[in-house]
């Protein structure tokens, strides 16, 4: 997730979905993942409010993890706390930061679709439930127990949070540590460079001063943390100069952009000395790559662009997580599987292809290292993004395990790698 803008309520357009056939819902009432994780129980359901329970075995669970600890999403951000109109609810499914065109709705999309699918009998509702339907149930139960039983069901054990976003569609987020509380989860901050430098410096701020405020600030920001987060894919793109900027070409950048008058860092010295600070602090780095919404550009965003940046971090030892990378997730993989410091994800990607999570995993799993590959969501202002998320990850793996990986414990162990195994060894997690 980027750096969205807030929107006005866009229009809602005729309910997606409506009617459901019967026929549909039932046709698709097996995904036929066999599941080892823990399962939707009375505890993740929640109360009803006197709705019937619909059964949900289309949501598929974690293949071959009896005993493994739960998920660990290694980039994520916290949720709403308060109810949002429809209009801004559904600007939450999409990336885009811009009005739905005329008659068009974000709910007519792999999102909304996968959010009707796995979210709706999770609320008492049947798989595919129209849109409106499914707001309506979400207003009776309240925000704070729709969250709850969402968040419950995704089933994770740890979240690692991005600090840098702290509203979404205009409404306040949860703080990290309510979040934990509501999901049942561990918390760990990830500490948004670009915020942390902007938050640093005052009116008064001196141009030859601001690389060493900036310094602490961050230094005292990652001391919390387990690690850390750019946007530089946004602010200037990945083609950037990778050497470290000398402190004369820092000192008369930050002179440009204290004079610019803006909050928002956006000098390409600025945002490469950073990242060398960034890798100086030894905390794993993660970098956006590939798509996003508006801000960015895209082919700007391609993640082979970090090649030389990549190549002169080397020596540092500090490992570079790769967020997302679709449509460019190949070249993800094999960075790497090149260089012993770069890992990747696919989080953002798996909710927003749809049914082509499956052939973006198996893409991924061409060259990237089963150690090298890490789970996350990317889930933004909505409780249902971290389950669909979690969702079309699971029935993604299992579909690639089942084709590649007919050992069953070798298949067990691969799963317990990437989802969670393997965030755990890089972030130091208990």
């Amino acid at each position: 997730m980027g750096e969205p803008t807030v929107a006005a309520d866009p229009p809602v357009s005729p309910t997606p979905g409506a009617p459901v056939p019967a026929e549909g819902a039932g046709q698709r009432a097996s995904s036929g993942v066999a599941g080892g994780a823990e399962s939707n129980g009375a505890e993740s359901g929640g109360a009803r409010s006197g709705a019937a329970a619909v059964p949900h075995r289309d949501r598929p669970e974690l293949p071959g993890l009896p005993g493994q600890p739960r998920l660990v999403d290694q980039h994520c951000h916290s949720v709403v706390g308060s109810e949002l109109a429809a209009g801004r609810f559904a600007s939450l499914l999409t990336e885009s930061d811009r009005p739905p065109a005329l008659g068009a709705s974000p709910w007519d999309s792999a999102v909304g679709l996968a959010v009707r699918r796995w979210c709706a009998p999770e609320l008492g509702l049947p798989p595919f439930a129209p849109a409106e339907a499914y707001l309506e149930r979400r207003r009776e139960l309240g925000v704070a127990e729709a969250t709850r039983v969402l968040l419950r069901a995704a089933g994770l054990g740890a979240c690692l949070v991005d600090t840098g976003l702290t509203q979404a569609a205009g409404v306040p987020l949860l703080s990290p540590e309510e979040l934990g509380g509501v999901a049942q989860a561990d918390v760990h901050e990830v500490v948004r460079i670009e915020y942390v430098a902007e938050q640093a410096v005052s009116p008064g701020t001196g141009a030859h001063e601001w690389a060493a405020i900036v310094g602490d600030a961050l230094r005292s920001a990652a001391a919390r943390a387990v690690g850390l987060k750019s946007v530089v894919a946004y602010r200037c793109g990945l083609d950037f100069e990778p050497r470290r900027p000398a402190p004369a070409e820092v000192a008369n950048a930050a002179a440009l952009h204290l004079a610019s008058g803006s909050d928002r860092l956006a000098h390409p010295v600025l945002l490469r000395h950073l990242l060398w600070e960034a890798l100086e602090l030894g905390l794993p780095l993660q970098l956006h790559t590939g798509f996003g919404d508006p801000d960015l550009v895209l082919h700007r965003s391609d993640p082979s662009l970090l090649t030389g940046f990549i190549r002169a971090a080397e020596p540092y030892g500090t490992p570079l997580v790769l967020l997302h990378g679709w449509p460019y997730h190949r070249q993800a993989a094999w960075l790497a599987q090149a260089f012993p410091h770069v890992y990747c994800d696919l989080g953002l990607t798996l909710t927003h292809v749809g049914a082509g999570a499956r052939r973006v995993l198996a893409e991924t799993l061409e060259l990237a290292p089963f150690h090298k590959l890490l789970f996350s969501t990317d889930a933004y202002g909505l409780p249902e993004l971290y389950l669909v998320g979690v969702a079309a990850f699971a029935d993604a793996l299992d579909a690639w395990l089942g084709e590649a990986v007919p050992a069953e414990a070798e298949a067990a162990r691969i799963a317990a790698l990437v989802a969670g195994g393997n965030a755990r060894r890089l972030y130091r997690l208990p």
